[in-house]
């Protein structure tokens, strides 16, 4: 009997195809089962999207500023509103949105809300910000299902990024009663340098002090970028400098960010001709449609185990 009603079980239990079953792990990267977290029902957090900011303008740069870049910022336009809106990586205290004192909006990134969506969790704190008075505005529970996503209130084809070498943004138009000093020395402290390369895009140089490295997000789809990356590696093709070398990639929400190691010393500058020579190679092997050699698989799968999910 025990058996029959298992087997009963398994069936109702069945899935479509593409779907996350419920006792597989969730794509969300928690490590929990996805009936547990992202699938547990009417009381789960917001469904989890595995491409949250696609769609949104400058899609890769909204990534890196978000998982990789210690301090950016970028204008947003926001639709029907003439606001000042600056979307930013990471705010004092790390707060969700403020709003200043002369209306402008500031609207992090860096934050983790948890509810399987960032984008629909930046669209309610920009939502509620547009509507708040001066000061922090938080997110305190999951958005509703049916509201608005950062993607359906900004509009524009690319965003404009400004790197800084710290956060004295945080008060450059403010007096500072010396309240935030402690946070800022303390964020300043923790920023590595950072620069965007400008003959690509998306591509962040950062000094670390033991080594630097090059972090490029890119927009191909994870199986066409393995392969192209995988044809470069096998000829000897991704080194961009005497010294580096092509070491691995993060996967964050949903796009693949190759990671070079580089020497001491090589800066931004020095990366700007190769790594614009690198995407002109990296673009006619995304082209190439031909089987992958046996050198290029074997390149393949040692990229593909160099891969570390940020979440």
């Amino acid at each position: 009997m025990a058996k029959k009603s298992r087997k009963v079980r398994d069936a109702s239990a069945e899935v479509a195809e593409g779907a996350v079953g419920p006792r597989q792990p969730c794509p969300c990267g928690s490590g929990k089962r996805y009936k547990a977290c992202h699938g547990a029902g009417a009381s789960a957090p917001t469904a989890y999207v595995a491409r949250p900011f696609e769609g949104l303008p400058s899609e890769c740069d909204v990534i890196a500023l978000r998982e990789l870049v210690p301090a950016a910022t970028a204008p947003l336009k926001v639709k029907g509103s003439d606001r000042t809106v600056l979307l930013a990586s990471l705010l004092p205290m790390a707060a969700p949105a403020m709003v200043r004192d002369n209306g402008d909006i500031w609207l992090g990134l860096q934050v983790q809300h948890n509810y399987g969506d960032p984008a629909r969790d930046l669209g309610a704190v920009l939502t509620a910000a547009l509507e708040a008075e001066a000061g922090v505005v938080g997110l305190m529970q999951a958005p509703t299902a049916d509201g608005p996503r950062l993607q359906d209130l900004v509009e524009g084809d690319r965003l404009a990024i400004t790197v800084h070498d710290g956060f004295d943004f945080w008060v450059a138009d403010v007096d500072d009663d010396g309240s935030l000093g402690p946070a800022l020395e303390a964020a300043n402290g923790a920023a590595s340098p950072t620069a965007r390369l400008t003959q690509v895009e998306s591509a962040y140089w950062t000094d670390v002090s033991t080594k630097e490295h090059l972090r490029w997000v890119m927009p191909e789809p994870e199986d066409q970028l393995l392969d192209a990356l995988s044809r470069l590696h096998a000829a000897g093709q991704d080194s961009l400098v005497e010294g580096g070398r092509l070491v691995g990639m993060f996967r964050a929400h949903g796009l693949l960010t190759p990671v070079w190691d580089l020497p001491l010393g090589t800066g931004p500058e020095a990366l700007e001709d190769p790594a614009a020579a690198f995407a002109t190679d990296l673009a006619a092997a995304l082209a190439d449609e031909s089987p992958l050699t046996a050198d290029e698989r074997g390149a393949r799968s040692g990229l593909a185990n160099r891969q570390v999910t940020i979440r």
